[in-house]
């Protein structure tokens, strides 16, 4: 089993959650659910796997703290 980090956001007018893989071309999703974005997550993910390895454009690195 594979583990991915996604980054997770929600649009308040709609409570819309949308996620993607950073680095991964085409690993992003949206669902009305944390559980629904996270199914379609992999749904998305498992598709991108079936062409065999990624190549990961970018790596995650973390989050940043920007105080102004």
């Amino acid at each position: 089993m594979r583990s991915f980090t996604a980054v997770v956001e929600r649009y308040p007018g709609t409570g819309v959650y949308v996620g993607y893989i950073p680095g991964l071309a085409g690993a992003c999703a949206q669902g009305e659910t944390l559980d629904r974005l996270h199914a379609n997550l992999v749904e998305a993910v498992s598709r991108i796997l079936e062409d065999g390895e990624p190549a990961f454009a970018t790596e995650f690195v973390g989050i940043l703290a920007v105080r102004i």
